[in-house]
């Protein structure tokens, strides 16, 4: 068969992504498959067994990623690589990060049934802990295979219960031999919903992205006193939660004044004793703030430190804030990136340049290789919700250009 008439089995990439669906299913239509929980068991195993049965060689690392690596001609070249999570956020959708995985998987499988021989080896990746919504920060096992992040410093993230990462990675048995670290890689691209409302707005079907926006993310501890609600006068108390309602209205402001694309989030509150009649005498909650340019987040956590730090002394509470976590902006592979346009032009699908607002894994991987992501839409611009969704047809229009990608590049023979 001419490999530029080669084309993904659309219903078989849908069969797979609602099998995938079924493990964590959710009354409202989403997943709960939390990273390390049986649910992500589950989902490992069903995928390292449709990875053996196309005579995938799977490996796991000592972070719990996996790989299907598919053998090429030249198995000393650095292979092609894609993929993305298989961890959900909670009452997640059924399209975020899986698409990536199954899509890759996809691509193996229709290789696998047309006796396609690529130059270069295929590598499909399941990154561990992506979301961060259990484990944080996000993208662990990927910055750990990247060397950005220290495997004892990972095994020691504890969730909401105090479980170690390390501790329950091993419980679900996948604390892998190989050891978590990259090895050569002669490109990589990841396949992901848009997750927002844009590409469906503009009635294009495949976002093509310069990158990813830089992203911070901070915690606010608040101490208050706590107090009787109906004794104590307004004017004699130090409510915690109510700086902290302070605290997150400014935050919205700031990024509102910032301007241009940043955004920012309070996605976690925490508030202590959580009584109807008691004064709060404690607050944590979470800050989310991103936009392309790093040196405009780090300048409005500054701007909203100062801010905060007013606002408690004006509430009578002590404040304490951390920045947490930090990444730059990713900007992707020039080449690579064209050659994502050109795979939708060549195909016949309707595309726009694009920014990805999301963190994904591809952030700590391209800091390695050439890297590039496709995007398809998401309907009505809904993600990390039960009811995300993405037309079928997409799902297949967008893997068929991963098809493409991923064959160009696996087809080039050694360089120099």
């Amino acid at each position: 068969m001419e490999l530029g008439k080669l084309r993904v089995n659309g219903k078989r990439l849908r069969d797979s992504l609602e099998r995938m669906a079924e493990i964590g299913a959710t009354p409202g239509g989403g997943v709960q498959r939390l990273t390390l929980t049986d649910e992500d068991h589950r989902a490992r195993d069903l995928f390292a067994s449709w990875l053996r049965e196309i005579d995938c060689a799977v490996t796991v690392d000592r972070m719990g990623n996996m790989f299907g690596r598919r053998a090429g001609r030249n198995e000393g070249l650095p292979p092609v690589m894609s993929g993305s999570h298989i961890d959900s956020q909670p009452k997640g959708g059924r399209f975020d990060g899986i698409l990536g995985v199954m899509g890759a998987l996809e691509v193996l499988r229709t290789l696998h049934e047309s006796s396609v021989v690529t130059a270069r080896p295929v590598v499909a990746v399941n990154w561990t802990n992506e979301e961060g919504s259990r484990f944080s920060p996000a993208m662990v096992g990927s910055g750990v295979w990247a060397g950005a992040l220290e495997l004892d410093w990972a095994y020691a993230r504890t969730d909401a219960a105090g479980k170690r990462l390390g501790d329950e990675l091993a419980r679900i048995g996948y604390v892998g031999e190989a050891p978590c670290r990259a090895f050569p890689v002669h490109s990589y691209h990841e396949y992901h919903i848009e997750q927002g409302p844009v590409l469906e707005r503009e009635g294009k079907t495949v976002g093509v992205p310069k990158g990813i926006v830089s992203l911070l993310w901070g915690d606010v501890h608040l101490t208050g006193e706590g107090n009787h609600a109906g004794t104590t006068p307004m004017n004699a108390r130090h409510d915690a939660l109510v700086a902290a309602a302070e605290m997150i209205l400014a935050l919205n402001g700031l990024a509102g004044r910032a301007g241009g694309d940043m955004v920012a989030t309070v996605g976690e509150i925490r508030n202590r004793p959580n009584s109807r009649n008691i004064i709060p005498d404690g607050v944590d909650f979470t800050v989310d703030l991103r936009a392309w340019e790093g040196e405009r987040l780090q300048a409005a956590w500054d701007r909203f430190c100062a801010e905060a730090g007013e606002i408690a002394r004006r509430q009578g509470c002590a404040a304490r804030l951390e920045k947490t976590w930090f990444v730059d902006r990713t900007p992707f592979d020039e080449v690579l990136v064209r050659r994502v346009l050109a795979a939708a032009v060549d195909l016949g699908y309707s595309h726009m340049p694009w920014v990805s607002g999301a963190g994904h894994d591809a952030a700590y991987v391209s800091r390695l290789c050439p890297t590039a992501m496709i995007f398809v839409p998401s309907i009505g611009g809904r993600s990390h919700v039960e009811v995300e969704s993405t037309c079928w047809e997409d799902c297949e229009a967008g893997c068929n250009v991963l098809l493409r990608c991923m064959l160009q590049s696996a087809m080039e023979p050694a360089q120099g």
